[in-house]
């Protein structure tokens, strides 16, 4: 009998790990990055997949993008409802100014960009423009602006860390949204 509890043991061992090679990457998890309007969103949040889901009512997603003699200022948002309790919600918002067409904006010690991350479960929230934030880098790539066509994209990633909270780290992430 001893030997039989043993032999199903490891059957199911082996069977899971099977299963979990077949999973896809996080990054897999991923919209690709595109540069049509293809109206997507994410980004890996301390290495798992992240995109936006749920909805409370409001957009789960939505880009602005506004134009100014001095250039534009474009603000990303997205949240994601990943359970049934009041606190499973989580936002990601990214946004910068003085744009005017494509380029890199800086997050750290910046007043023309800036992200910020919320997770109300651990009731963490962090900002670059936060002063309780005492490790910030990152940035926000435009790679298409065209107003013509309505469609802005981009890349963008930040690390932001605060005492009290554990560190943020977004990478990979991408957006592609028809204005």
């Amino acid at each position: 009998m001893r030997k039989l509890f043993l032999y199903a043991a490891l059957l199911l061992l082996s069977q899971c790990s099977k299963c979990k090679d077949n999973d896809p990457s996080p990054e897999a998890r991923l919209p690709p990055v595109t540069q049509t309007g293809a109206n997507t969103f994410g980004c890996l949040v301390n290495g798992e997949a992240w995109t936006p889901q749920g909805n409370d009512g409001t957009a789960n997603y939505t880009v602005s993008y506004d134009l100014f003699p001095s250039g534009g200022i474009i603000n990303i948002s997205t949240y994601r409802i990943y359970g049934q309790g009041a606190n499973d919600f989580q936002t990601i918002s990214v946004w910068a100014k003085g744009i005017q067409g494509v380029g890199t904006f800086y997050f750290a010690n910046s007043s023309s960009a800036a992200a910020g991350f919320l997770n109300r479960k651990t009731n963490c929230y962090w900002s670059s423009t936060d002063s309780a934030v005492t490790y910030r880098r990152g940035n926000l790539t435009i790679t298409r602006l065209d107003l013509q066509a309505g469609i802005v994209s981009g890349t963008f990633d930040f690390t932001l860390y605060k005492p009290g909270c554990d560190s943020i780290r977004v990478t990979q992430g991408r957006f592609d949204k028809k204005l």
